[in-house]
């Protein structure tokens, strides 16, 4: 299969001059996984040793000509609705929207604190093996950002320092979703609203092709399975499964809406890409969002 796609490490960001120097955490992809193996590199397995073909398609498949179209119809097109997906899945780290839906959940259902410490510790596992084998993807196959193949682009929020190809967001949104199914399928439904939402907000946002959310979702929901089939098979001292799933919904209010940072903080504004413009390609009465990294 030929590489023929742009490369992130080869292509300066709209507005400057070189290359990417500073990428975001280039080794994350060797860092140690909790349910799955990547060892020797790109051999992934279960903790069993069964082989795992990871579900993503390879870049080399796709047609970032026409993906690149798409992310300039969609900046252009932008409504303001999209635009506070965007800025409200955007702000902060990609595991911080689903921190207080987590929250929400343990504290509807009513959970006990043993079993709340082991819901948060998968999920939180979960998180880190989607970011661990979303980065070796990403620095593997090395795809540029839409702002790398066109210095004319303008993206809603900042252009993160690290591969497009697959989303982060997308990724780890598919894989807390489905952990969270496992423990709360009456919530099935809503959770995977969610992640289908943080996944399209990249778009929106300018800085992933439609691919990259599309692909890094599913990708995400494999490996949320992968750690629900572990978790299932475990059990207590007395021969009996752990878990037993909250199967009767309490209809559990999970944010958003309201789009608005339940954990706030300031973060620095601003783009290191000079060019990019937040406020040009949409238009709206209400006052202008912050935009963070």
């Amino acid at each position: 299969m030929a590489d023929d796609y742009k490369k992130w490490s080869e292509l300066p960001y709209a507005g400057e001059q070189k290359p990417p120097h500073n990428p975001e955490e280039p080794y994350a992809g060797s860092w140690p996984d909790y349910y799955l193996r990547n060892k020797p590199a790109g051999r992934f397995t279960s903790l069993s040793g069964r082989p795992i073909r990871l579900d993503i398609d390879h870049p080399s498949t796709i047609d970032w000509k026409q993906e690149l179209k798409k992310v300039k119809h969609t900046q252009k097109h932008l409504t303001p609705k999209q635009a506070t997906l965007a800025e409200y899945w955007g702000t902060g780290v990609a595991s911080k929207q689903w921190t207080p839906i987590i929250d929400k959940l343990i504290d509807t259902y009513g959970v006990t604190a043993p079993r709340a410490a082991r819901i948060l510790a998968a999920v939180s596992a979960g998180m880190n093996d989607a970011f661990t084998t979303a980065w070796y993807l990403k620095y593997r196959w090395n795809v540029a950002r839409p702002n790398q193949l066109d210095h004319e682009f303008e993206s809603l929020l900042c252009t993160p320092r690290h591969p497009t190809y697959p989303s982060g967001h997308a990724t780890i949104a598919g894989a807390t979703s489905e952990i969270l199914s496992y423990f709360f399928p009456a919530e099935q439904r809503r959770l995977r609203e969610l992640a289908q939402e943080c996944a399209d907000s990249r778009l929106y946002a300018g800085v992933h092709f439609p691919v990259d959310n599309e692909q890094g979702l599913r990708l995400g929901k494999q490996i949320g399975s992968i750690v629900a089939a572990e978790l299932e098979k475990e059990e207590n001292s007395r021969e009996q499964s752990i878990d037993t799933p909250y199967e009767e919904s309490q209809h559990a209010k999970l944010a958003p809406p309201p789009y608005k940072q339940v954990i706030d903080y300031n973060f620095k504004a601003g783009c290191d890409s000079a060019t990019e413009n937040p406020f040009t390609k949409y238009d709206t009465k209400q006052p202008k969002p912050k935009l963070f990294f």
